[in-house]
């Protein structure tokens, strides 16, 4: 047995254990089995399970012996990290047991259950052989060591990992991803704009020391035809001082913008209401479309409360004994919300993101703080339109941008100090669970894969990364300043002569969640990304350059400077869309630029109308469709029923079969009951699909028809229609007959579906086929096949889908 001040790890490799530098051992235990998860190839694997300062270590026995010349790495294979830890569960004879900092156990346990926060659930089971001393003493100090919930247990675990000497001079010496791009500094914001080929846009210092807004990055873009003493004066109108600022260039010459709420109690000068319409119009003469998030999409405490459920769900209580019942199991996940909160994230982006492809107007997003949703979507809508965010150094560069420069309180939202309940909600898992739908439906569109997700997902969770421990980029800049060195408003960062001696300078070094070789070995690190084809460089016409297309530009003078607002799915142009008021009267001013009434409102769907004709003078109904190679700027839009909807199992379920092994493990040739019915769920599937498509071998060449009213399936149960219509193909010999869709792979291995959910299932989503299902916008099921295509606008009072437009699918058509 070890004693509490341990061994030393200045050696690094202590008792089969190679240690970060300066990490001990606390204790350990023989002769342990640890229960590996299907990627890990099921089974039991024997070894050595330790406990340290910072993670729970498990040892193969057969496990190559450690280089001691190889660079650290900090969480091992078979490692859990003690931040990461939940709650402890030992399974005895016939019993089960929560273990407390002050628990005492009067039975031996025969297994040890480990519940993380990132959704594992890790099981260890003693071996007779095993000491009972060591079983006790393992088990009571992972309980007294694993960072109970109270304030300041993150900073204790930081020291332990990356505190001592040898490890803060390691982290010094590492060297930052130079293939991605930070957005730390204004080159970093000229290079993003050179890449999207936005002309008319300027990189802003005038946030530099952080007096306009406290929670924006330092850099902002705005137009170049505004200047600095212009662009102070429109902080005050907006919450927390987030103006309207560009985050985006489409191919083809749109501008995505995102701001804040605006301020209702300021009063306004003479020329703020010049000023803010020359930010919104950004380099665009056109119009500009105000989307509201506020409405439509989950808050955070939805989502917050929505992901405890799921995870009461998927992990259920081993303490307690209590799980759902396996035929209640899918109404029970339809009935925590998560899947209808990833729905509608998606079909908003889906909105904006086909807005967007009309070319030559402005979308800015709008959010009440501009901190949670508007990174949710504005991310989803690049992810979608961008080849290059669908990139692993892309993606991470979008994370940059959005999420960790743009202010997104992660410091609140994980609770890693587990002392403000009411701030948490894990707004960056719906993102990445919405990311995760769109590869599942487009695998071959993305080089990332679901294992650089699964990492994201795990590393969010711990406190040990800069990214996500901080709320913005002021926040981050304190935590890494030099000790000598202070901030002042009017200064900066200036040097002192004596620094603050309230500075800690033991506090380690924190590194970024980006350097991925100091999480995880190079094996796990070659599952990040596969083969894409190559992007093609953008076409010079597509620069954003109003002259280059003189029917739009034409058109665009007929309604010169209209701003609308697109809420709950419908186009309006409220009187009091500016929210500005002079004197004490309290009296809304009509901004001189906006349309007269809404009446006008219409005249946004003649211009994105012209502009598809423009394009497809023929139509999208044509046999012939427009020709041409398929661009790969087109948006990738989700299809959103509930069979296309699935759970990301990978990461959801992957502690379920845990959960439910109360006891002894079963072996390989008798697998677990749960196990033996996902095998028989997917035999019925295999079946299913060999049927499908054996009945249509020969799939007919689709007919030319006229459009008819019953062929969109956008319509919703108030006869509003998407501006985007679309087509359904027809069989040739019953024109009326829709094709017979294959299965999809996306059951869960919780129950057999039905019949109806087969048979109502679209093709398969990745691969050309004749099977087109449209949902949303005209969207086919085989996005890969689809044309270049523009999107029409329904004529008058066009509308989009309300978010409860779409009929709800029952609880087994949601995997």
């Amino acid at each position: 047995m070890l004693s509490q001040s341990g061994v030393s790890a200045r050696s690094r490799d202590v008792l089969g254990l190679r240690c970060l530098p300066g990490e001990c051992v606390l204790q350990r235990a023989v002769m342990v089995r640890k229960k590996l998860s299907a990627r890990e190839g099921r089974g039991w694997v024997s070894g050595t399970l330790f406990c340290t300062h910072f993670r729970v270590a498990f040892v193969p026995q057969d496990s190559p012996k450690p280089d001691d010349n190889a660079d650290p790495v900090l969480l091992g294979d078979h490692d859990v990290a003690l931040a990461s830890i939940e709650k402890v569960v030992v399974v005895g004879p016939n019993r089960t047991k929560l273990v407390t900092p002050n628990s005492s156990l009067k039975f031996t346990p025969e297994e040890l259950v480990l519940y993380c926060r990132d959704l594992r659930v890790v099981c260890f089971l003693f071996d007779r052989l095993t000491p009972d001393a060591q079983v006790l003493e393992i088990t009571y100090t992972i309980a007294k060591t694993y960072q109970p919930p109270k304030p300041g247990s993150v900073l204790s675990f930081q020291n332990a990992a990356l505190g001592s000497v040898e490890m803060k001079q390691f982290l010094s010496n590492r060297r930052r991803n130079t293939d991605m791009n930070w957005f730390e500094s204004a080159s970093d914001w000229e290079q993003e704009l050179e890449r999207s080929g936005a002309s008319g846009w300027r990189i802003s210092s005038v946030n530099d020391r952080f007096e306009m807004s406290t929670s924006l990055p330092r850099s902002i873009v705005v137009p170049q035809k505004v200047l600095d003493t212009e662009l102070k004066k429109s902080f005050a109108h907006f919450n927390e001082g987030r103006i309207p600022r560009w985050c985006w260039r489409h191919p083809r010459g749109s501008d995505l913008l995102r701001m804040a709420s605006f301020q209702n109690n300021i009063y306004h000068e003479k020329d703020d209401i010049r000023n803010l319409e020359m930010i919104l119009f950004g380099c665009q003469s056109s119009l500009c479309v105000v989307v509201e998030l506020d409405e439509e999409l989950p808050s955070p405490a939805d989502i917050q409360l929505a992901h405890s459920r799921l995870r009461a769900l998927c992990l259920g209580d081993i303490s307690t004994s209590v799980s759902v019942p396996d035929d209640k199991w899918l109404s029970t996940l339809e009935s925590t919300h998560w899947l209808d909160y990833t729905r509608s994230c998606l079909r908003k982006a889906s909105e904006v993101a086909c807005l967007l492809r009309g070319g030559h107007l402005t979308v800015a997003l709008q959010e009440a703080d501009d901190r949670d949703m508007c990174c949710v979507v504005c991310s989803l809508v690049q992810v979608m339109c961008d080849p290059h965010c669908r990139t692993q150094t892309g993606f991470q560069s979008l994370v940059q941008k959005e999420w960790v420069m743009s202010g997104h309180r992660f410091y609140s939202r994980i609770n890693y100090h587990r002392d403000n309940d009411k701030e948490e909600a894990p707004v960056f898992l719906l993102f990445l669970d919405c990311v995760w739908q769109l590869l599942s439906q487009y695998p071959s569109r993305f080089q990332l894969t679901g294992d650089f997700l699964l990492a994201l997902h795990d590393s969010i969770h711990l406190p040990l990364f800069s990214s996500f421990l901080a709320n913005c980029q002021r926040e981050r800049c304190k935590r890494s300043q030099n000790p000598g060195q202070s901030y002042t408003p009017v200064n900066g960062w200036r040097d002192m002569l004596h620094p603050d001696s309230s500075s800690d300078p033991s506090d380690p070094p924190l590194p970024s969640v980006w350097d991925w070789s100091l999480q995880y070995s190079k094996h796990r690190r070659d599952r990040f990304t596969q083969p894409v084809p190559p992007i093609p460089p953008l076409q010079p016409l597509l620069n954003g350059n109003l002259n280059t297309n003189p029917d739009s530009h034409r058109l665009t003078d007929t309604i010169p400077g209209s701003v609308f607002l697109l809420s709950r799915g419908i186009f309006s142009c409220p009187a009091n869309l500016l929210p500005w008021r002079s004197g004490s009267s309290g009296v809304y001013k009509k901004s001189h630029r906006r349309a007269a009434s809404s009446e006008n409102v219409p005249g946004l769907e003649r211009l994105l109308k012209a502009w598809a004709l423009a394009e497809f003078p023929q139509g999208l109904t044509s046999s012939s469709g427009p020709q041409g190679p398929l661009d790969p700027y087109e948006p990738l839009l989700p299809l959103l029923m509930g069979p296309c909807m699935g759970l990301w199992r990978e990461c959801y379920l992957r502690g379920a079969l845990h959960a439910q092994a109360f006891s002894h493990p079963v072996s390989a040739n008798h697998p677990h009951p749960v196990e033996r019915l996902a095998r028989e769920v997917q035999q019925l599937k295999d079946k299913l699909e060999q049927v499908s498509t054996g009945s249509d071998l020969n799939p007919p060449t689709k007919m030319a028809e006229p459009r008819r009213t019953d062929t969109n399936l956008n319509q919703n149960t108030n006869n509003g229609t998407f501006l985007f219509p679309a087509s359904r193909p027809q069989s040739a010999g019953n024109p009326r007959a829709a094709p017979t869709p294959t299965s999809t792979n996306h059951q869960t291995s919780r129950g057999p579906p039905p019949a109806s959910a087969a048979s109502s299932r679209p093709g398969h989503r990745d691969n050309g086929g004749s099977n087109k299902h449209t949902f949303l916008f005209g969207h086919s099921s085989v996005a890969e096949a689809r044309p270049d295509q523009r999107y029409y606008p329904a004529p008058q009072n066009a509308k989009l889908p309300k978010s409860n437009g779409i009929q709800s699918a029952p609880p087994h058509d949601r995997l």
